[in-house]
C-alpha cells in the first residue's frame, strides 16, 4: 500500500493531513514530553528504598507525556516526522525536534532504562515493548543519513537488544492472546514488533512474533464486530487482527483468513467497524481513547481496502478519511488526555509503518 505523502512521482498531488499538520504535529509532540506532570509512571515499588518516583530520575529518557509509553512513542513520532516530513516541518521546527530528542536519547539515559527493565520484566509488556522496538528502528532508518540521528540510534541498541530477548523468552510462555482494544491488544503488538525487528535485522524476532500470531489467530472463526467498540478502546480488536494476518500469512492465505474472519466488509456488513466511535468527554482519559480508536481504524481501513473489490475498497477508504477527519482537531488543540499521545495515531493513519 502507498504512503499517502505527497511525493514528487504522486500522480494525485493529493496531501496527507501529516504532510499538512507536520510542523504542528511535531510542536505538540515536544510539548507533551516537556510536560512532566500530570504523570502515570506505573512504577512497582520493590521495597522501602524504592519510593522516589521523580520522573526524570526514574526515566531519564521517556518521561513526560503522561506515561513512559506515551513519551516513547511520541519520540517516535518525532523521528518519524524527521524522515518522511523533513520539508513540511520547516527549519525551526525540524531543529527543535532535534534538540528534544539528542537531550533525551544520550548513552546515559538510556542505560538507566535498560536498567530499570532489567529489573522489572514485565515492566511494559507487550504495548511499551512494542514502541521501544518501533523507536529503535526508525531512529536507525534515519541514522542512515543523518550523523546525529545515528548516536541516538546507537544509544537505543542496547535496549532494543533486551526488549529482543525479553520478547524470544515471552511469547513462547504465553498460551492465550489478549483481543481487547486497549495496551494489552497482542495482535498490535505483534504488528508493531515484527516490523521493527524486520527492520532491525533480527530475523528470529520477525519470526518468533509471525508464529505467534499463526498460533494465536489463524484459525479463527469470524469476528464478532457488532461487540465493538469497547468503552476505552483505542483499537479495533477485529481490524487490528486483520492488519497482523494479512502482513504474516502468504497473501492467498490472507484473503481466505478475511473471507472467513471479515466477510463482506466494504460491502454492508461490520459496519460498526466503519462508524465514527461517538466521545462525549474528550477531557477523560478512557473515554478520549476512543479518540485514538478513530484513527487506528483509519489505519487499519486503508491497509485493508486492496484487499476487497472495487467498490469495496472505496467504501473503506471514505470510512478510514471520515474517522480521520472526525478526529484531526484534538490532536493539536484537544484535552492533554488526547494531546499527549494522538499524534502516533495520526501518523499509523497516515502510513508511517508502510515500507512499500
Amino acid at each position: 500500500m502507498p504512503s499517502r505523502a505527497t511525493t514528487p512521482g504522486d500522480p494525485t498531488g493529493a496531501r496527507s493531513a501529516a504532510a499538512r499538520h507536520a510542523a504542528d504535529w511535531s510542536r505538540i509532540a515536544r510539548e507533551v514530553i516537556g510536560t512532566a506532570y500530570p504523570w502515570a509512571p506505573a512504577h512497582v515499588v520493590t521495597g522501602p528504598d524504592d519510593t522516589d518516583v521523580t520522573p526524570h530520575r526514574l526515566h531519564p529518557a521517556f518521561h513526560g507525556a503522561l506515561d513512559w509509553h506515551s513519551c516513547v512513542h511520541m519520540q517516535w513520532s518525532l523521528v518519524t516526522l524527521l524522515t518522511r516530513y523533513a520539508g513540511a516541518l520547516g527549519d525551526r521546527e525540524a531543529a527543535a525536534a532535534r534538540s528534544l530528542l539528542a537531550q533525551r536519547l544520550t548513552a546515559e539515559h538510556l542505560e538507566v532504562e535498560v536498567a530499570y527493565l532489567r529489573a522489572r520484566p514485565g515492566f511494559e509488556r507487550p504495548y511499551g515493548w512494542a514502541w521501544a522496538a518501533q523507536l529503535a528502528a526508525a531512529t536507525r532508518e534515519l541514522g542512515g543519513r543523518d550523523e546525529q540521528a545515528a548516536r541516538w540510534a546507537q544509544a537505543l541498541v542496547p535496549l532494543s537488544d533486551l526488549l529482543a530477548e525479553r520478547v524470544l523468552g515471552h511469547l513462547p510462555r504465553q498460551a492465550y492472546p489478549v483481543r481487547h482494544g486497549k495496551h494489552q491488544n497482542d495482535a498490535f503488538s505483534l504488528l508493531l514488533l515484527r516490523d521493527a525487528y524486520a527492520r532491525l535485522g533480527r530475523e528470529d524476532v520477525m519470526r518468533a512474533c509471525e508464529e505467534a500470531a499463526r498460533a494465536w489467530f489463524a484459525d479463527d472463526g469470524p469476528a464478532p464486530a457488532t461487540a465493538e467498540p469497547g468503552g476505552a478502546d483505542f483499537l479495533s480488536p477485529a481490524l487490528t487482527e486483520a492488519l497482523l494476518m494479512t502482513a504474516v500469512l502468504e497473501p492467498g492465505d490472507a484473503r481466505r483468513w478475511l473471507e472467513r474472519v471479515l466477510p463482506g466488509l466494504g460491502e454492508g456488513r461490520h459496519a460498526p467497524l466503519l462508524a465514527v466511535p461517538e466521545v462525549r468527554d474528550p477531557t477523560d482519559g478512557q473515554d478520549a481513547h476512543l479518540l485514538g480508536l478513530a484513527l487506528s481504524r483509519a489505519w487499519a481501513l486503508r491497509a485493508l481496502a486492496p484487499w476487497g473489490h472495487e467498490r469495496a475498497a472505496a467504501r473503506l477508504r471514505a470510512a478510514a478519511d471520515d474517522q480521520e477527519a472526525a478526529v484531526l482537531g484534538h490532536i493539536t488543540d484537544g484535552d492533554f488526555m488526547a494531546t499527549h499521545w494522538l499524534v502516533s495515531f495520526a501518523l499509523l493513519a497516515d502510513g508511517a509503518l508502510d515500507r512499500s
